[in-house]
Order: structure tokens, then sequence, then C-alpha cells
């Protein structure tokens, strides 16, 4: 996809869902894979980019590929 300026902007790589209620799945960002980091790294920073803060302790969050994230909501 190309904005104004015929620049391709990157689509988010990952989704980032919370659990709101036993088994029932929040979509609560988007956000783009940040190259160079380690998978594990990139995961966590993505779901701290999502939220607008690291998640707090006991916080249930699915970050997964964004080809996926419909298969999230149905865990």
């Amino acid at each position: 996809m190309a904005d104004a300026g015929g620049v391709a902007r990157q689509q988010p790589m990952y989704v980032v869902l919370r659990e709101v209620a036993e088994g029932s799945w929040l979509l609560v960002g988007e956000v783009a894979r940040r190259p160079g980091l380690p998978a594990r790294r990139g995961r966590a920073q993505a779901a701290a980019d999502a939220l607008g803060r690291p998640p707090m302790e006991g916080e249930r969050l699915a970050v997964i590929p964004r080809s996926e994230w419909r298969v999230g909501l149905d865990w």
C-alpha cells in the first residue's frame, strides 16, 4: 500500500490480543516487526508498543503474526 507521497507503507506484522474474560480475547493493537530483534524480544516489544506500556503482571496477552490473527480469536 502506498501513501499520497508514493512511499510504500509496511503493514503491521503482529497483532496483540488481550484476554478480557475466560476464553474471550480483544484486539488491542497492531504493530510492525522490528528488524534485528530476536523473535522473543520482538514479540515482547510488540506487546509494549501496542499497549503503550509494558504488560502488567498477570495480564494475559497473545502476540501473533498478523496473518494468523483470526485463528487467535477462536482459542
